[in-house]
Formats: C-alpha cells, sequence, structure tokens
C-alpha cells in the first residue's frame, strides 16, 4: 500500500480525532448534566479540561519541536486518549473521578491538537500543502460527530455520547498507524537547544498575541459549555442542536476552503478586527433570542469569531522562525485555547447560574477589548525558500 500524502495522512487523522471533538465539546456538558451534575460543577469539569490543555501544552508540547518527532508522538497519544475517554464508562455520578478522567483525556487533547496543527503548519511552510484545506477535514469530521450523536441522543438519551465519542477516537488511532511520505524533517539541529517556553513571554509582541487570541478564542467559553443547556432548556430539540452546532461549523469550513481567496491580501491586523467584530455581533445576538431563525445567522458567524482568527493565527506562526514555530504553537493552545478558556468556562458556570443568557453580554464585551489590540508582522521567506537559500549556499 502506498503511503499517503501529508495531506491525507493529516486530513484523516484529525478527521476521527474531531470526530470525537464534535461529540465532546459541544454534548459532554449535556452528558454530565444526565449525571446530575451541577451547572456550577459541569463549568469546573469543563474548565479543569481546559486547564489540562493549557499544561501539556506549556509542559509537553515543547519537548516534541522537531518534525521528525511529529508522528510517533502523535501515535502514542491517540492510543491513549482513546483509553481515557472509556473511562468516562467507570466513573459517572463521581466528581473527583470524572475531574480525573477529564484530566488524563484533555492532556492527550491538548498535545494532539498542537502537534497535529504544527505539522500541517510544517508542511504548509514548505508548500507541500495548503493548510486551510487540510485543516477544514477536522471541521468536516466535527460537524459529522455533533450532527450523529445529536441525533442519536433524540433516541437514545445522553448515555450514548461516550460510545460516540470513543468510536471517533479509535478511528483517529488506526489512522495514525501509517507513515506519510514525504515524512517531517526538522531543518533545525537535533543537538539545538529546545526553545524555552517562558522565554517568548519576555516578547511584547508575542505578550499582545497571546492577549489578542485569548480576548476572542476565550469569548467563545459560554457557547462551548452552556449554549447546548441554554438551547434545550428553550425547548429546542437535541436534534436541532446537533444541526445548529453543525451550522456553525460549516461556516468555518467555508472560511477554510476558502481563506487563500478571502485573506491573500488581508493583513494580520484586518483579519483580527473583523473576527473582534464577528464576537460581538454573535454573543449579543445570543444573549437576545433563542429562535431558531437568529440562531441561524449567529452560527454561521463561527467562521468569522473562530475560522478567521485562527487563520490569523497560524500566519502568525507560520511567519515566526522556525525554531519557534512549536513553542509559539504550544502557548496559543495553552494560553488563549487552554487557560483562558478555563477561567472563562468556570465564570460561564457561576455566571449563567445565576444571569442566564447575560452570561452571553460578557463575551460580546471581550470583543469589544480585542478592538484595541494592535499586532501585525511583516512575513518571512518561506521555509521552503529558506531551503533552497541555504542548498544554494552550500554549492556556492
Amino acid at each position: 500500500m502506498n503511503s499517503p500524502s501529508p495531506h491525507r495522512w493529516i486530513s484523516q487523522f484529525i478527521f476521527g480525532f474531531f470526530f470525537a471533538y464534535g461529540v465532546y465539546l459541544p454534548f459532554w456538558a449535556l452528558w454530565y448534566e444526565g449525571q446530575r451534575i451541577s451547572a456550577p460543577d459541569i463549568g469546573i469539569l469543563i474548565g479543569i479540561g481546559f486547564a489540562t490543555r493549557c499544561v501539556a501544552n506549556l509542559v509537553l508540547t515543547p519537548r516534541f519541536h522537531l518534525a521528525e518527532q511529529f508522528l510517533p508522538v502523535l501515535r502514542i497519544f491517540a492510543c491513549l486518549s482513546a483509553s481515557f475517554i472509556a473511562l468516562y464508562y467507570f466513573v459517572e455520578e463521581n466528581f473527583w473521578l470524572l475531574a480525573l478522567a477529564t484530566v488524563l483525556f484533555n492532556l492527550c487533547c491538548g498535545l494532539i491538537t498542537a502537534l497535529s496543527d504544527s505539522m500541517a503548519n510544517y508542511y504548509s511552510r514548505l508548500k507541500i500543502l495548503d493548510y486551510g484545506r487540510t485543516r477544514l477535514w477536522g471541521s468536516v469530521a466535527f460537524i459529522v460527530g455533533s450532527t450523529v450523536v445529536g441525533y442519536l441522543i433524540s433516541f437514545y438519551g445522553t448515555g450514548v455520547i461516550v460510545v460516540t465519542a470513543l468510536v471517533g477516537t479509535l478511528a483517529s488511532v488506526l489512522c495514525s498507524f501509517r507513515n506519510t511520505n514525504p515524512m517531517p524533517a526538522s531543518n533545525v539541529k537535533r543537538t539545538s537547544n529546545r526553545p524555552k517556553v517562558f522565554s517568548q513571554l519576555k516578547d511584547w509582541q508575542v505578550i499582545k498575541f497571546l492577549l489578542l487570541t485569548s480576548l476572542i478564542q476565550g469569548s467563545h467559553a459560554a457557547y462551548y459549555s452552556f449554549s447546548s443547556i441554554h438551547w434545550k432548556s428553550a425547548g429546542i430539540s437535541g436534534a436541532t442542536i446537533g444541526y445548529l452546532w453543525s451550522l456553525g461549523v460549516i461556516a468555518e469550513i467555508m472560511v477554510f476552503a476558502l481563506s487563500k481567496y478571502l485573506f491573500a491580501n488581508r493583513s494580520l491586523r484586518a483579519m483580527f478586527v473583523i473576527s473582534s467584530i464577528g464576537v460581538i455581533v454573535r454573543w449579543v445576538l445570543t444573549a437576545l433570542s433563542t429562535e431558531v431563525a437568529l440562531l441561524v445567522v449567529v452560527q454561521l458567524l463561527h467562521g468569522v469569531t473562530f475560522a478567521t482568527a485562527h487563520l490569523a493565527t497560524i500566519r502568525y506562526i507560520e511567519q515566526s522562525e522556525e525554531s519557534r514555530t512549536v513553542v509559539l504553537q504550544a502557548l496559543y493552545n495553552a494560553i488563549p485555547l487552554g487557560a483562558f478558556i478555563a477561567i472563562m468556562t468556570a465564570i460561564s458556570g457561576w455566571g449563567y447560574e445565576y444571569w442566564g443568557a447575560n452570561i452571553f453580554w460578557l463575551m460580546a464585551l471581550m470583543g469589544g477589548l480585542a478592538l484595541f489590540i494592535r499586532i501585525d508582522r511583516k512575513p518571512l521567506p518561506s521555509l521552503g525558500s529558506q531551503l533552497a537559500s541555504k542548498r544554494a549556499e552550500e554549492q556556492n
């Protein structure tokens, strides 16, 4: 059997992983609720998950900064993630055992998300694949996962959620045990010092980048954790909730697929401004209404609030030196997508308990604050051109 291309390998691997994530993110709160866990405790458990991803990316991910480490590490942690999802079968209503299972599973999630993105970014810098068109398969899988589990919940109840997530992780494991062609090989010498994570935090531009992306991505915390509960309490069926989540990811897919045409001539500043304005509009509408027709508009804005900001982030990282890319990816996954969302998720738990849908006004405010943070940078030569220049120098 021929080895799959990098595009096929990464697309197939993240399809299985994001299928499971499409079950986990929108519906795990409903599963917790089915185990008679209170709203504040649900917020804490989901927040623990984001916090664990933060720790995983600060401590573990930077240790695998060489490209040749990506495949074996992804295989190991895909296997572990399937094992840890299975743990949920045995813990049920015990809060502390649920917290343990959450920590172990999200430890794997944090590393898999960062390294699969780093691997796609590596091949993108070599001009072997288009990041947006590769990453969109994760979004497609997210749609399939959320739609399938939303449909199954309508017939079998919330107990089916863990089973469906486990299927996705096992598919990811099976896809991982192949080599791609060409295999990733770092242009950074193995003997070189591993970049220090916290040394990057002395760079004011990096701090601004992390603050900006924290505000934009952190504004999704209440949506990720409590939108399904909020919509269900308004009388919206589980199947419709699944469709709404899927619609949001369809918008995300379209932005990824058309990214070259939409943003080729856009600066980083312009992309982040577009995302920030989308955040304000989206969460104001969410706070005001649960009418399905309006929620369709809300979900279409996911392509603006998440996908556009994510593409801007990847461009920022891609334009950095090769030796810093995994560290910057780790920081992005650790702080904006980990620690900050963990904090905002915990706040959302208490906020939803006492304020209900008004918690989304706080999410909208974060988009307003993001408008005042300006980052931009001049692109570095692509990795492919750097390698070509290096070969030319060696020949001379």
